[in-house]
């Protein structure tokens, strides 16, 4: 029997104890809020607006967020309050510890509505998602279904609509305290990171556009170093095959990655989990959008203060596609194909080197 049946299993017996078609009104006050997810990183740390809403709005409800086990650690020093647990569907171990929860008075589940069963398994006593999802099994468990926004919207500031309240605070440093972390070995000297890694190669920038950039960031007194996830040591050593620059390339946990980011005088990174913790980080941060769009995974009204850019080129013929965790919205604009459909990433190709300087005069001060 594999890990996801067991995950499943446990999840379906307990929440068929919740029972099917009834609809469970929200409780007048809520002590206990689950957000309930099974979210990459990127996508992990774009709930933080509906953190902070939840926070402003319920000031002193326990608030718990499901994250993949490694993310678990950059919550450690508990922004907005938050307590994050673990939560793997290839680990049943952190199903059964989620059952031994308490009840929670409100779920609010994000992305696949699926997850709406672990919520009723971890008897949340209303349970909200967004409408639309592929199948009506997702939603048995679902109370109140809320639509996604029907004009061009972030999504993080989208998700946030899935509580009511007043608005919180744009985000500014102070939100989120650093994530303890074990010592490694630091650049002493000012540096700027350059993560070149990403989900798909079709996010990867053109090698020689990363070495233009490095030279100029030399120009500024300012060292190269360069970043990238377990197994992307390769993208890296395609950039520089002589290592005229050191390599933090799967060498870092996420927490590490954190503290090596929030010191550096910038972040350069394709659209991808990195770049959205450089945001958080408060770090100044450039981000490359080839097939994302820079709109939904944009710093929408919350993260408006953070000192960042947004590069792409709108619109792109290719990005032409318009679903969104399986619903279609008539404003979306992105491109989800794999390498096998898509030879090129002419997307990030269009991205020109001139670009990436004009934004780093803008946030670090023209050069000499």
């Amino acid at each position: 029997m594999g890990e996801r049946f067991k995950t499943r299993t446990l999840a379906v017996s307990r929440a068929l104890a919740r029972g099917i078609g009834w609809r469970h009104a929200l409780p007048s006050k809520l002590d206990r809020v689950l957000v309930a997810h099974n979210l990459l990183l990127g996508d992990t740390l774009m709930l933080t607006p509906l953190l902070a809403k939840l926070r402003a709005n319920h000031p002193a409800a326990e608030i718990t967020l499901l994250a993949a086990p490694p993310f678990v650690a950059l919550y450690h020093g508990r922004p907005y309050g938050v307590r994050a647990l673990p939560f793997s569907p290839s680990s049943s171990a952190t199903t059964r510890a989620l059952l031994e929860e308490e009840a929670f008075d409100l779920a609010i589940v994000v992305g696949d509505n699926r997850y709406s069963w672990l919520a009723a398994a971890m008897r949340a006593r209303h349970i909200v998602a967004h409408a639309g999802d592929s199948s009506w099994t997702k939603d048995v468990f679902v109370d109140e279904q809320r639509p996604y926004s029907s004009t061009p919207e972030a999504w993080g500031d989208m998700v946030a609509s899935l509580v009511d309240g007043a608005e919180p605070p744009r985000y500014s440093r102070s939100d989120w305290p650093a994530p303890a972390f074990t010592p490694f070995e630091r650049p002493a000297r000012p540096y700027a990171v350059l993560h070149v890694g990403a989900s798909t190669p079709l996010k990867y920038w053109v090698p020689s556009r990363w070495k233009e950039v490095a030279a100029d960031l030399e120009r500024r007194g300012i060292d190269t170093v360069w970043s990238g996830g377990h197994g992307e040591e390769a993208v890296v050593s395609a950039i520089d095959p002589a290592g005229r620059h050191p390599s933090y390339a799967g060498r870092l946990d996420l927490a590490q990655l954190w503290h090596l980011i929030s010191g550096a005088r910038a972040l350069i990174a394709p659209d991808t989990g990195v770049a959205h913790m450089g945001r958080a980080a408060f770090t100044p941060s450039i981000t490359l959008f080839g097939p994302g769009s820079a709109v939904l995974c944009g710093s929408g009204d919350f993260w408006s203060d953070a000192p960042q850019r947004a590069l792409t080129v709108d619109p792109f013929p290719c990005r032409d596609q318009r679903v969104l965790f399986r619903r279609e919205l008539d404003w979306v604009r992105r491109c989800t194909r794999t390498p096998a459909q898509c030879a090129s990433p002419r997307c990030m190709e269009a991205i020109g080197v001139d670009r990436v300087l004009q934004a780093l005069d803008e946030l670090l001060g023209a050069r000499g």
